[in-house]
């Protein structure tokens, strides 16, 4: 493949696959943290109703076990990576001091956060008023939660400065998944790979565990891949796409893709 094919196809969409179950609580949780960050910069109550929804579900995800020493695992074993690529030729030793002292920082501020450091948000009696009735389809309309709405109609700065103070509390988690999500993607190498007739099947080392999959499409491509399997071996079909109204259905052509294996 030329580099003008490679460059168009790292250009293209990008599909993500969890192979281990840190993975995925990791790739939710940061899909959510994302999407309340993205909701709480903007003034309108419909997006502090958007930015409150993920934010709950953030919470609802931590409520189950204990995610903050799966994140400190995990950043004591990126450490440990990175301490071990100082002695290989070819490395750029300022990059990787800077990750180094990222890597650290973000330890220490999780470690001094504490075991109960979500508990104040669990003990809160509004933000738990809004849970319990969102699990009701409509469930927090103005009748239903009317101390709800008139926090929404506060003055942007209001709202604000009350999100700032949940984000502060979840932050120390969230910003370390999210520091450990871009180097577990920065360290693997993607490869040219093809489907035959739009189907490809993969076996994983046992030896090097993958705890994320990456497939790279073509910019424009009308199709994206399915993906089954596990940490030892996985399934991918290329359905094609047409409209809301149409069933995909497996293309029958050679694809070609990225694949990126991330241990």
């Amino acid at each position: 493949m030329t580099s003008i094919e490679k460059k168009a196809l790292s250009a293209g969409p990008v599909y993500e696959q969890p192979l281990s179950e840190r993975m995925r609580t990791f790739l939710r949780l940061d899909f959510l943290y994302q999407q309340t960050l993205y909701h709480e910069q903007r003034e309108d109550s419909w997006s502090t109703r958007a930015a409150m929804s993920s934010l709950l579900e953030i919470l609802a995800i931590t409520a189950r076990g204990d995610i903050r020493s799966e994140v400190l695992k995990e950043l004591e074993r990126q450490m440990t990576i990175m301490h071990e690529y100082q002695s290989r030729p070819g490395v750029d030793g300022s990059r990787l001091r800077a990750v180094l002292t990222n890597l650290a920082t973000l330890r220490t501020e999780l470690n001094a956060a504490g075991a109960l450091f979500m508990q104040r948000l669990r003990d809160s009696e509004f933000l738990n008023s809004i849970k319990h009735r969102s699990s009701i389809p409509g469930g927090t309309c103005e009748f239903d939660l009317p101390d709800y709405r008139h926090w929404l109609d506060q003055p942007f700065e209001v709202r604000a400065a009350a999100f700032n103070d949940w984000m502060a509390t979840i932050r120390p988690l969230c910003d370390a998944v999210s520091e450990l999500l871009w180097l577990t993607r920065q360290t693997a190498r993607p490869r040219t790979e093809t489907a035959p007739g739009g189907s490809y099947q993969i076996t994983f080392e046992r030896e090097t565990p993958c705890h994320l999959l990456r497939i790279t499409l073509p910019a424009g491509a009308q199709l994206f891949p399915e993906i089954s399997g596990s940490h030892h071996r996985c399934s991918i079909r290329f359905m094609a796409w047409t409209d809301v109204n149409a069933r995909p259905m497996q293309t029958t052509e050679d694809v070609q893709f990225l694949l990126t294996v991330c241990g």
